[in-house]
């Protein structure tokens, strides 16, 4: 089922649209829950670590709310309602899933629109970046959910025990659990600030080099721009490369023996790059890679090469670029 936006129709504030909706009315619903959709998107992709399986989920979260709509008797708010709704489904991916290893896509929205709780613990242009995404992956789904809830959406311990059926008590052993194991993980990958810390100038040249360098097929410029123990990964690949003599050879042997354009974008709130391979067959540079670049200073400390063209679309990114 999708759910139309209203056309033609006029409610004054989000009281009458849930009223409406509570009678039957989709695209008063719609409307209420496009409110909304920003932010609990950007909460399964937390959870899920992947940008496809939060659209699936975004789905079902949608036709849940619908269903359960009637029954909501507005003793919480809306928005809490709906993080249950959104947990619940969430935590049944994630239940349901094969055994993987931690799954990863990149994430082209940023939260930083005002949604997030001011008490939210986790600054709002952290708690997109690839390394605390991956760090939550290694979590169980219900650990997961109580550090999400409480230190990113700014729920209270109590309010968390309430969104996900738990005590108190368990909901703050979950947490002390769940803040060391991301703790841990963060701190074994390079160390990691935003890009805003050297300023656009800076930034904007690190990036035109790392192209530049790409594009000419100059490796030991390329590399210069990298720190000493700098990581390149490629997930799900378990292949992955750490220092400037492995990432050397790593680029010797593969990426650099063929012919690449690129394109600048934003990922996760980072710097991304799209990577377009030449294709004789097409006369052109086809979508191939998306590097997401993690910067420490003004050195890449991470890249993180997602291969998967079809992402390119949902970064503003073409298909194709010309010769």
């Amino acid at each position: 089922m999708s759910f139309v936006p209203l056309e033609g129709r006029h409610y004054v504030g989000d009281t009458e649209l849930l009223a409406a909706a509570q009678q039957g009315d989709e695209p008063a619903f719609a409307e209420l829950l496009a409110g909304f959709r920003r932010e609990l998107h950007a909460h399964c992709y937390r959870m899920l670590g992947s940008l496809h399986d939060a659209d699936d989920a975004w789905q079902e979260v949608s036709l849940r709310a619908w269903r359960g709509l009637e029954g909501f008797e507005g003793r919480s708010s809306l928005r809490r309602w709906l993080y249950r709704v959104a947990t619940n489904v969430c935590l049944t991916m994630i239940a349901q899933r094969a055994k993987r290893g931690v799954w990863l896509e990149p994430y082209p929205e940023s939260p930083d629109d005002g949604s997030l709780a001011p008490d939210a613990r986790l600054e709002s242009r952290d708690n997109i970046e690839l390394a605390f995404v991956a760090a939550v992956q290694h979590l169980p789904g219900n650990e997961r959910a109580a550090l999400l809830l409480r230190e990113v959406i700014g729920f209270s311990a109590r309010e968390v025990a309430e969104l996900v059926d738990a005590s108190v008590p368990a909901v703050n052993s979950a947490l002390q659990r769940a803040r060391r194991i991301v703790n841990d993980h963060i701190q074994t990958q390079a160390s990691h600030q935003t890009a805003r810390s050297i300023g656009d100038t800076r930034l904007r040249e690190v990036v035109d080099g790392y192209i530049d360098a790409f594009e000419r097929g100059d490796v030991p410029t390329l590399v210069a721009l990298l720190t000493e123990d700098a990581t390149w990964s490629m997930p799900p690949e378990p292949e992955w490369y750490r220092g400037r003599a492995a990432i050397t050879d790593f680029l010797v042997a593969g990426p650099m023996r063929v012919r690449w354009r690129h394109r600048t974008t934003v990922a996760n709130g980072q710097p991304a790059v799209g990577c377009y391979l030449w294709d004789a067959g097409r006369q052109a540079y086809t979508a191939k890679v998306l590097d997401v670049l993690t910067l420490r200073g003004d050195r890449i400390a991470a890249v993180t090469a997602f291969i998967d063209g079809r992402l390119f679309p949902r970064f503003g990114l073409p298909a194709e670029v010309p010769v």
